[in-house]
């Protein structure tokens, strides 16, 4: 479960490096601090997806943080966009994070569980 909690962390904080540095670069359709931002908590969440491998304390919650930052941008970015929130959207985005928190959280306990620390 924590190596599940990993590479979906690290493959989603991918993938929001990726889409900022397109959109900054050559479609230019949100502002470049939004942009910017993006690619900040994109960077934050794959670093936090190797402390929350090695089980560091405050990975989680640095991860969090990250999630959290992600969903607000993506927020930002339909309203700005489209003029209303996707809500379907946006409620898949909140479920995948939730799971990946969950799976962290979970998978963290059963290894320490395994390893008797």
């Amino acid at each position: 479960m924590l190596t599940a909690a990993t590479l979906g962390m690290a493959l989603y904080g991918a993938y929001s490096i990726l889409a900022a540095a397109v959109d900054l670069i050559w479609t230019s359709r949100l502002e470049a601090i939004a942009n910017l931002a993006e690619l900040a908590f994109g960077l934050l969440l794959t670093l936090s997806a190797a402390f929350v491998r090695v089980r560091m304390p405050g990975g989680l919650a640095l991860a969090l943080g990250a999630l959290l930052g992600l969903q607000a941008l993506a927020i930002h970015t339909d309203v700005h966009l489209t003029g209303s929130v996707a809500l379907p959207f946006q409620l898949l985005r909140a479920g995948t994070v939730l799971l990946l928190l969950g799976l962290a959280f979970f998978g963290g306990r059963a290894e320490r569980d395994r390893l008797g620390k």
